[in-house]
């Protein structure tokens, strides 16, 4: 049987140079097959559906190009303590969980900011065990990269005052909270999820992305290998609802190797990309910088994976057909990352594979040059909480933070992601940021970094389908995946639409 055809009648943003505003699309099999006239395309499809949404606008389909999903889909589940402006608000919601939970059930939860709790210092494990003493309990920080944990968790993972910091981490003392890999030590006495949770995660994590408006996904690899599995399991059900664009942690490479794992597009689920971890983050004070450091004294912030260990693995990383994928804040971290990258660089280009970098939030004037051609994976959305913290902990970077148009000048190509479950997957939120350039108090932050609409929804989708390496995506012409979004106006209510 043939496949049915579809004519679209909308106000058409194709994003293709070659045709950009086109007044219908054709679609069949699950293709663009033409762009143009209502009446020529009716004329070569004189039986095909139409679909009339002349009151919207059709773009490319929307992507979020770094998210976590399911571990999104898990935090859906997880105590809220986002927004709160005092340890005795974490307290009163944590109390009321804790209410609700059999006694020594682990609670977890996050969303919590240090610079918005106005405390001194580091919260404790004893200001949580006023609220819940019978549960262990671990609150990550919004940005993921510090947990705050009461006394029954610190003694499920064996962590006193005298436990020595591990490589890659910080135990802060008086105790309560642990930065970076310190995390480890009690997160990983977390009951795992089961089988049939990992997948009902993953569906939960797909389907609210997609009522949102997403088509595709790209989602990082810090979570437990279930998480993709989960992933993959939905697809060969035929139940994803996005196009997924996945990474693994550089820690497992070798056993991709060994499987013979690497690129395979066509699937709805597609690995991609090998992901490391320069840096830490700024709420936590482990974003890696040059001096001066952190204006309040804490230091230049941890580094994380070696310079060296990223350039050996992401030679493997390309070899196999994957993205070298890293995490950057600082501007230490950055230019660190950037330097492998020009080492990379030829092979890369080479085998039409791109190198990625995730959140380049801060960046000296002298590396944006050196970013021609390099993915700068942003979430503009975490400048909304971000400005504050930049004004308070790295006045001298304030000038250059999220240096969109910058970046966007020097020919790097942008990807916008949102980053959930550290923020939720607003897409309206990355417009407002990266347009408006001011932060959640309503103040401007590098506002000479401003990016149009346009810009925006580009970075949305075409750069997002560059990062993936995906030619058939991000843009409405022949050949490409029917996968759109409507919008009635461009940044305000969408709904994806798959054909």
């Amino acid at each position: 049987m043939t496949a049915p055809l579809t004519i679209l009648h909308a106000q058409v943003l194709t994003l293709d140079d070659s045709c950009p505003q086109p007044e219908a699309v054709l679609v069949g099999g699950g293709r663009v097959l033409a762009v143009g006239t209502r009446e020529d395309l009716r004329a070569q499809a004189p039986r095909a559906d139409v679909q009339d949404h002349r009151d919207l606008l059709l773009t490319p389909g929307l992507a979020d190009a770094h998210i976590h999903l399911v571990g999104y889909g898990q935090s859906l589940e997880f105590l809220d303590v986002s927004g709160a402006s005092s340890v005795q608000e974490v307290q009163r919601r944590l109390l009321a969980r804790a209410a609700a939970t059999p006694p020594g059930e682990w609670i977890v939860g996050g969303g919590f900011l240090l610079s918005e709790l106005n405390v001194n210092g580091y919260p404790t494990a004893a200001q949580l065990d006023e609220a819940s003493p019978h549960h262990p309990v671990v609150l990550y920080s919004r940005d993921r990269h510090m947990t705050w944990v009461n006394s029954l968790a610190l003694r499920a993972g064996g962590v006193t005052e005298d436990t020595p910091d591990p490589e890659g981490g910080h135990i802060v003392r008086p105790l309560g909270c642990l930065q970076e890999l310190a995390s480890g030590l009690v997160t990983q006495c977390i009951p795992q999820p089961t089988p049939e949770q990992w997948l009902a995660y993953a569906r939960a994590g797909a389907q609210d992305l997609a009522a949102r408006g997403y088509t595709s996904a790209h989602t990082m690899a810090s979570e437990s290998a279930e998480a993709p599995r989960a992933l993959q399991a939905l697809a060969a059900r035929g139940e994803l609802p996005l196009r997924v664009w996945a990474c693994l942690p550089h820690e497992r490479l070798d056993s991709a190797r060994d499987l013979g794992l690497g690129r395979a597009p066509g699937s709805l689920f597609q690995w991609g990309g090998v992901k490391f971890f320069a840096d830490g983050a700024l709420g936590s004070r482990t974003a890696w910088l040059h001096d001066p450091g952190f204006a309040d004294g804490s230091g230049t912030g941890i580094a994380l994976d070696p310079p060296e260990l990223i350039y050996e693995r992401g030679q493997d990383a390309l070899r196999l057909g994957l993205s070298p994928v890293t995490h950057a804040i600082g501007d230490r971290a950055n230019t660190e990352v950037i330097g492998v990258y020009e080492r990379l660089r030829p092979e890369a280009q080479a085998r039409g594979i791109p190198l990625r970098l995730e959140h380049a939030q801060h960046l000296r004037p002298a590396e944006l040059p050196r970013m021609k051609g390099v993915v700068a994976s942003v979430q503009p959305i975490h400048m909304l909480g971000d400005g504050p913290m930049i004004r308070d902990l790295i006045p001298h970077l304030e000038a250059r933070s999220y240096p969109l148009k910058s970046l966007k000048a020097a020919g790097a190509v942008l990807a916008f992601g949102s980053d959930a479950p550290i923020v939720p997957p607003d897409y309206a939120a990355n417009f407002a940021a990266a347009v408006t350039r001011k932060d959640a108090t309503g103040t401007p932050v590098a506002p000479g970094e401003a990016l149009t609409e346009l810009d925006v929804l580009w970075a949305h989708t075409r750069g997002a389908a560059l990062a993936a390496g995906w030619n058939d995506e991000g843009w409405i012409r022949p050949g490409a995946r029917a996968a759109f979004t409507l919008w009635d106006r461009l940044g305000g209510n969408a709904r994806a639409l798959v054909l």
